[in-house]
């Protein structure tokens, strides 16, 4: 999935006297990310915070959470329309469509969008229980299965006019694949790579035009009073659904389950299974160029997801 960035991972203690405490792995992940302007942000996120605390009439209601990119402060409305969740991010390519995508899909699949403002990505979201997550399903299957159907759901929406596009970024990854394969001293793994940039090069003329997720993994599926399980935290583009199905792969990684999970999300989509194989193993090689552009070995789990969906 390459760079994780979960909205929800760990929280910090609430304190009376400094209630929106910038955490120092979050400092550190923006500063790495983002270079000066991320270290800017973090260091101006007590002073964010308590704007928008102030302009939605938001009372801290707890706890915040922090992941690689955004700090999250459970609230009160206290127009008494109920509980709620501020978070704080800086806008990037990724993240800048995550309002419109929630907008579209109105909280059928995933959380509701409360307010925004465009400005400086701020989001105010419904609170939903971030300690029970598909990740605390013991049965991985039965995991996966949720994680099919949210994507049924949130892919059957079109992508709104705007979206980034998988189109372009497959374009950009078949560009970028020759000189990266240069830099891949294992002859298996070059070959195994060069397979997966051709069967993208076979589906990148239909790159489809759905509204997609990208980052539906364990972690990113709470569960909430009015549905069993929701969608959080997207990273949305317009595309193909096969392009979906790679972190519910990769995450609780087990070898020996891949051709199930493939299978069985497959089928709950309705997907043409060769299309979906081949945007699976456009993941693979969108994240293998990741690693080996920041001059690291591409990751072996991806690699061996990659040559269990081989014909």
């Amino acid at each position: 999935m390459g760079v994780s960035r979960w909205a929800y991972v760990r929280r910090v203690p609430y304190v009376i006297h400094d209630p929106v405490h910038v955490p120092e792995e979050l400092a550190t992940s923006q500063a790495a990310a983002h270079g000066e302007r991320g270290r800017a942000f973090a260091a101006a996120l007590p002073a964010l915070a308590a704007r928008f605390l102030d302009r939605w009439e938001l009372r801290l209601d707890g706890p915040s959470m922090y992941g690689m990119c955004a700090l999250v402060l459970p609230v009160l409305r206290t127009d008494g329309t109920g509980a709620a969740v501020l978070k704080l991010q800086l806008p990037d390519e990724e993240t800048r469509g995550e309002p419109a995508a929630l907008r579209a899909w109105d909280g059928d699949g995933a959380v509701r969008l409360l307010d925004h403002d465009p400005a400086t990505g701020t989001l105010l979201l419904e609170r939903l229980d971030p300690a029970r997550t598909l990740s605390h399903v013991p049965d991985t299957r039965t995991a996966v299965v949720a994680i099919a159907r949210l994507l049924a759901h949130l892919t059957a929406t079109a992508a709104p006019p705007g979206m980034r596009r998988l189109a372009d970024i497959a374009a950009a990854m078949l560009e970028r694949t020759p000189r990266a394969l240069r830099h891949v001293p294992d002859p298996g793994t070059r070959r195994l790579l060069a397979d997966c940039a051709a069967a993208v090069r076979e589906v990148a003329d239909e790159p489809g035009d759905r509204l997609l997720h990208w980052d539906l993994h364990y972690d990113n599926v709470l569960a909430a009073d009015r549905a069993p399980w929701l969608a959080i935290d997207p990273k949305p583009l317009a595309g193909d659904p096969g392009f979906d199905l790679f972190p519910a792969l990769t995450n609780r990684f087990d070898p020996e389950d891949t051709h199930w999970r493939f299978d069985a999300m497959t089928d709950v989509l309705a997907l043409d299974r060769a299309r979906a194989h081949a945007w699976t193993l456009a993941r693979v090689l969108q994240n293998s160029l990741w690693h080996i552009e920041d001059e690291e070995p591409p990751d072996e789990t991806h690699l061996e997801i990659a040559r269990r969906l081989q014909p």
